[in-house]
Order: structure tokens, then sequence, then C-alpha cells
């Protein structure tokens, strides 16, 4: 057989998502089919130290933060890969494809993609400006309005603030005058519901505010939506993108919204494949998912976030360009519901990263 290809596996990261890249990291190397790839793993620490982890045990306990053999992508497109440091000397390690398991800022924001462009290597996932777009939730609602009132979905009202411009009790004169209690905060560029918080009256709406623009200096104050939390995931590339099936959220019962700690910490949340919505609403929310993906240029894979109301109304969420791949994850769940198992929807992921 011929020598196997390298691809290099990127997690952890400096954002507030790094344990759960961490774990999603080693889903996905797990799964790589390692009769044709030589699997490089490259940890990036919280304060941005990228490391060569010996193995995915290390992954599993954490020691790879101990690794003393720096690996650091290179722009250079000649070098095409790793500039890989141990005991004092440094070699250039040729890398054929790079899968980015990074969520949240500094990694699924389009600023590694950015550096993968200019370095000319392959890798999996969407581009600069899909990555950057709808990592900025104020952004993304512009880029896909068109898309979306084409085909009758709406999405939540919302009012945006910059922290630089925001006096707080005149912010929340605006949002008591457009909305009614309870509202949601979010920050625009924040993962995994970090920083995201409800607010019952003009108290927690002001703390609300703060808690947000302690992640990021824009947020969103969003009205409520009452409905199925569901996700659809997509796939694919120029020659053609699928839309998986449609998956619903149910938080513990303890918790008041799908937050961080619902999504990976609750044991009693729960993720259910093709749900019974109202209204026959799953076709929409599929047909949905592919107008986002393709608003945004989308490319490779992506998870579309939206609430169904009783009536089957579909309301538009959020997009996530690399979403988990934790045990619990809708996006394998859902392409698992249709008959495709981990390690081809990985070998598939690869492949579109090859094929762009």
């Amino acid at each position: 057989m011929a020598d196997k290809k390298v691809i290099a596996v990127l997690f952890g990261g400096q954002s507030s998502e790094h344990d759960i890249s961490c774990i999603s990291a080693r889903t996905v190397a797990g799964a790589i089919d390692t009769s044709v790839w030589n699997v490089l793993l490259v940890g990036i620490t919280r304060e941005g130290r990228w490391l060569l982890a010996p193995s995915l045990a290390s992954m599993e306990d954490g020691t790879w933060r101990e690794s003393e053999v720096s690996a650091v992508l290179s722009p250079d497109a000649n070098d095409h890969g790793l500039y890989v440091t141990e005991n004092g000397r440094t070699r250039t390690v040729w890398v054929d494809t790079v899968f980015p398991v990074l969520h949240g800022l500094y990694g699924e924001d389009g600023t590694v993609q950015g550096i993968l462009e200019l370095a000319r290597i392959p890798y999996v996932g969407c581009g600069v400006l899909a990555s950057s777009v709808s990592m900025d939730k104020a952004y993304t609602k512009l880029v896909v309005q068109d898309a979306l009132e084409a085909i009758g979905v709406r999405q939540a009202r919302y009012l945006a603030f910059r922290r630089e411009e925001t006096e707080p009790e005149a912010a929340a004169d605006a949002v008591e005058k457009a909305f009614a209690y309870p509202v949601f905060i979010k920050p625009c560029n924040a993962g995994s519901s970090k920083g995201v918080t409800r607010a019952e009256d003009r108290a927690s709406l002001l703390a609300g505010l703060e808690e947000a623009f302690r992640h990021d200096r824009k947020l969103l104050v969003e009205e409520t939506i009452v409905g199925h939390e569901v996700e659809c995931a997509v796939l694919g590339g120029h020659s053609g993108v699928s839309a998986s099936g449609v998956g619903e959220i149910l938080a513990a019962e303890d918790a008041a919204f799908y937050d961080f700690d619902a999504k990976y910490y609750n044991a009693a949340s729960q993720t259910v494949t093709d749900p019974v919505l109202p209204g026959g609403a799953t076709e929409k929310i599929r047909e949905a998912a592919l107008a986002v993906f393709r608003a945004v240029d989308g490319f490779g894979l992506a998870r579309v976030d939206f609430f169904c109301e009783k009536d089957g109304s579909v309301v538009f969420n959020e997009i996530n360009t690399m979403p988990g791949f934790t045990a619990i994850s809708m996006y394998p769940q859902l392409w698992a519901a249709r008959g495709v198992k981990l390690t081809d929807l990985v070998a598939r992921l690869i492949a579109l990263a090859e094929e762009r």
C-alpha cells in the first residue's frame, strides 16, 4: 500500500468551549480510518499554545497539555503543514488535510480557516466567510434574512447593542418598549449558549446585559419564542448538499432553558430524532436549513437550529459551522438516524475537504 496521508486534528482552543472541543476531537480522531491516514493530534491550550498531543489517551486525561513538543501551523504555502519543535530543534511536517474540531472564537470564527487558506491546506468545514458570518449572531440574521423570507420562515425579533454605545438603563428602556418579558440576552460571538441569559424583569435584564458584555462587545436581546427547540444537520459541498431529519432538544425540567450546562452536563437533558412536530413542520425545517446554509455560503457541515411553534410555524434561531461531536451531540445523532455511521460521516467530511 502507498504511504498513508497525514491529517492533523486541531482541538482545544482559547474559547469558552475548550473542554467540549477536546471531547469532540476525541470522537472525531477515533473515527478516522488509520489504514488511510496518519493522524496528528494538535491541541491548543486556553492560553494559545499549540502542542502535539502524544495519544488519544492524553486527550482523555488532559496530559496533552504537558507535552514538550510544539506544533504550529505554518501559513507558508510551500511548507504545507506544521512547524514541530522538539528538544530545541524545529522540523517541518507535511500535512495533507486538517480537521479543525474547534468550537467558538479563535477556531470556528474564520481565524484558523484563514491560516489554512494561506497555507493552501485542505480543511474540513466552512470557509472564512461562512465561519465568520455564522459566528456573529447579528450578522447571521442580516445575511440569511432574504433567503428565509423567500420560503416563509421568520426570525425572532431582536434589538442589537454595542458595549461602547450602550447605556444600560437606556437599553433596558428600549427593550421594554419593544418586547414583553421574558426576553433572551445573547452575546453575538459566543457558542454553546455561553453568556446567554433569560430575563424575567428589569433587574435580570440589566444583569443579563452585563453578563453578555463580559463575553463580547456586541449582544442581541430577542423576544421569547414558545415552542419546540429543534435542529437539522447539513452535509455536502459544491456538488450537492443534504439535510438530515430533525432532532428535538428536551431540556431538563430544572433548566430554565437549554443553556451550556443543560447541553453538556445535565444527564436529564435529552435529544430526540424524528419527533412529531405540529403542522408537518419537518420538511419546512429541512428546507430552511438548506436555505440558511447556502445563504452564508456554507461548505462541508453545519447544524442549523430553529423553533417550531404550536401552529407549526418555523422560526430560525442560529447556525453552527462546527457542531459538537460529543456522545450526546445532535449532529452525529441525526446522521446516525439516517443510517450514516460515525466513521462514514467523518470519512465523508474529509473527502469533501479534499474535493474543495
